[in-house]
């Protein structure tokens, strides 16, 4: 056959049916005696490529092997992270790094530019997420042994164990932005029953160190009742609620709050002039934190919290601001 006389085809993949007068017997014949690019070019497909980077992390799961040996664990403090946004990394009393909602600009470009760098390529054992929104889930970034994205249920490791509860992200946005608006004219529907799936949410409890801690992502403010006799006692929680009132609004978050009654509230998903451009509509807490009976403003991006410690505390505003861990 001379491949110079071959010419090229538009197939549309999405019907059953081939062009009329080419077989897919011919069409696959034809590609072939053409060559790789020619059959490129004839199903209108881009050159393969890998989708997932993690096999070119540096390192390696040794922390994890020498973590899952140990049958003993100290007693001690469980360290906090923050990394701008909702990004967190607890650390167990015994080692053990967990990362939550590491964050990046989202990819389509349709809401802006968010961010000023890269999620930094942290190294802990887990990296999870709680929901599919590009501000919550660039789980590429961090080198990590573990990836549980929206899990559900219960994972135990070392010392730590993490229950992940299936909700819905908030669908009405209470302050000044509608964003939630969109949604309709993206032709979905954001609430519950029948939202779009990246709608969907899962909130995680992290047991380690004698402390039970909440991480609320972007969660509603009005789960079912059975949601809340899940989650139990919280010792530390996460709340999103930033100027703005993007997710949650001042009552809301208070109103959370108010049920949970946790020793100690870490306020998330505002913005932080380390991390985060005006352009996300975001704005800083300090609004909401100063209106609590008490609160500190945190001069670093870590937090030490002691079991011991923390039992003597009731609805403790720390708040990170500005600080935000860059590597």
């Amino acid at each position: 056959m001379d491949r110079n006389h071959l010419k090229v085809t538009n197939i549309n993949g999405a019907l059953d049916e081939m062009a009329p007068g080419l077989s897919r017997r011919s069409f696959f014949f034809a590609a072939g005696a053409a060559g790789v690019g020619a059959a490129a070019t004839v199903l209108g497909s881009e050159p393969a490529t890998a989708q997932s980077t993690d096999w070119k992390q540096p390192g390696n799961n040794n922390h994890v092997i020498e973590l899952q040996s140990k049958t003993g664990f100290p007693d001690g403090a469980v360290s906090i992270d923050f990394y701008g946004h909702c990004a967190i990394k607890l650390t167990s009393p015994g080692g053990a790094t967990i990362l939550f909602d590491p964050w990046r600009d989202d990819p389509s470009g349709a809401w802006g530019l968010w961010f000023k760098y890269k999620f930094p390529e942290t190294v802990v054992d887990i990296a999870m997420s709680t929901h599919t929104h590009f501000d919550h889930d660039a789980i590429d970034r961090p080198h990590s042994t573990m990836v549980l994205d929206r899990m559900v249920g219960t994972f135990e490791f070392a010392d730590l164990k993490i229950t992940g509860f299936a909700d819905k992200h908030a669908c009405v946005a209470p302050g000044w932005y509608p964003w939630t608006n969109a949604l309709k004219e993206f032709g979905v529907e954001a609430c519950p029953p029948n939202n779009v799936g990246h709608m969907d949410m899962v909130v995680y409890l992290v047991e380690t160190g004698g402390i039970r801690t909440l991480i609320w992502g972007d969660n509603r403010h009005n789960p079912p009742d059975a949601f809340w006799q899940s989650v139990g006692q919280v010792d530390v929680l996460t709340l999103p609620v930033d100027g703005s009132q993007h997710i949650l609004s001042f009552d809301q978050g208070n109103a959370i709050v108010e049920r949970l009654k946790p020793k100690v509230v870490i306020p998330t998903h505002y913005l932080g002039e380390t991390t985060t451009y005006t352009l996300s509509t975001l704005q800083p807490a300090d609004e909401w934190v100063k209106s609590q009976k008490s609160f500190k403003m945190l001069d670093g991006p870590s937090l030490s919290l002691a079991a011991a410690d923390v039992g003597k505390m009731d609805r403790e505003f720390m708040y990170f601001g500005h600080q935000a861990q860059k590597a």
